[in-house]
């Protein structure tokens, strides 16, 4: 069985991998500190497993969700019960064997791996807790900025966690600005000797549904959008859950907010136009029109 560790850096794999956009090899072993041999062997893993892995052109890797019934995964009783099948009822058949190793893989490590999960995101919250008291600068290691699509350690002094704690506050001392760096992006935390060197420049301000800060303009948005997207939607950015709406007579989902900055959202409908609608903003429609015409000059 796996360990710890090992647990965790599929876990972390499994959720890189089904956040837009598509990674490369490279960018996925920096990520898990792992060789790139390394990495094919995850992959080649969660393809007998189930998962669909995608390749691009550029050879940049993802995970193709086509769920559109919830979470399918089986629970603690169901796996139990296909175990007890298989051993008994099943118990001579020549598959027995492959299935049972399957479910033990995909379905128990998971559920004991997601306690990992969030005992390894617990910490990171604890230190950047500590250092928030102390007043000393971090180092956010490892973190997978998904506007740049690049992965890198960040200096920084944090201010504040979302009323979530899905993501916390910090002045950025490379750039010199106040940004929300998402928790679950952030692979580890190092907690410097040196105090804070800019608190009158940290300002917090409470962030949109996709992280962003306010800028010198707000944008809005509204789509309407299919189980499956509505659901990319909440996964990817948990803080829109509360914004999406089921809209009984068209059966479809509506969301609507006020955006801070348009990349996330646009990045998200571009990868989905056949599931998505956009409605109201003519200004946002335009926006993703220049977007795609970009793409098509490429």
């Amino acid at each position: 069985m796996y360990n710890q560790n090992k647990i965790l850096r599929v876990l972390q794999l499994i959720r890189t991998l089904k956040s837009p956009p598509a990674k490369s090899i490279r960018q996925l072993s920096t990520l898990l500190d792992s060789t790139e041999r390394t990495v094919y062997r995850y992959l080649d893993l969660l393809t007998e497993i189930g998962f669909d892995i995608q390749k691009s052109e550029r050879n940049q890797i993802c995970i193709r969700c086509n769920d559109e019934n919830g979470d399918l995964s089986l629970n603690e009783e169901e796996i139990a019960l296909m175990k007890s099948l298989l051993m008994t009822v099943a118990k001579n058949h020549p598959l027995k064997d492959s299935i049972l190793k399957k479910i033990y893989i995909n379905s128990e490590t998971q559920l004991h791996a997601q306690q990992i999960l969030k005992a390894h995101l617990g910490k990171i919250i604890e230190k950047l807790s500590t250092a928030i008291q102390t007043k000393k600068q971090v180092v956010l290691k490892k973190y997978h900025s998904f506007n740049s699509n690049k992965i890198s350690d960040r200096l920084v002094e944090p201010i504040k966690f979302t009323d979530d704690y899905q993501s916390v506050a910090a002045y950025e001392v490379k750039t010199g600005k106040n940004k929300v760096f998402n928790i679950d992006r952030i692979s580890g935390v190092e907690i410097k000797k040196t105090s804070f060197k800019n608190a009158v420049k940290h300002k917090y301000k409470t962030p949109d549904a996709f992280g962003f800060i306010a800028a010198n303009k707000v944008y809005e948005i509204e789509l309407l959008l299919s189980l499956r997207t509505a659901m990319l939607l909440k996964e990817e950015y948990p803080m829109t859950a509360g914004l999406i709406k089921l809209d009984t007579k068209k059966k479809l989902y509506h969301f609507k907010a006020t955006v801070n900055d348009l990349k996330p959202i646009t990045r998200f409908v571009t990868g989905f136009l056949e599931d998505i609608k956009i409605i109201g903003s003519e200004e946002f429609k335009n926006h993703v029109q220049e977007q795609l015409w970009k793409l098509l000059r490429r």
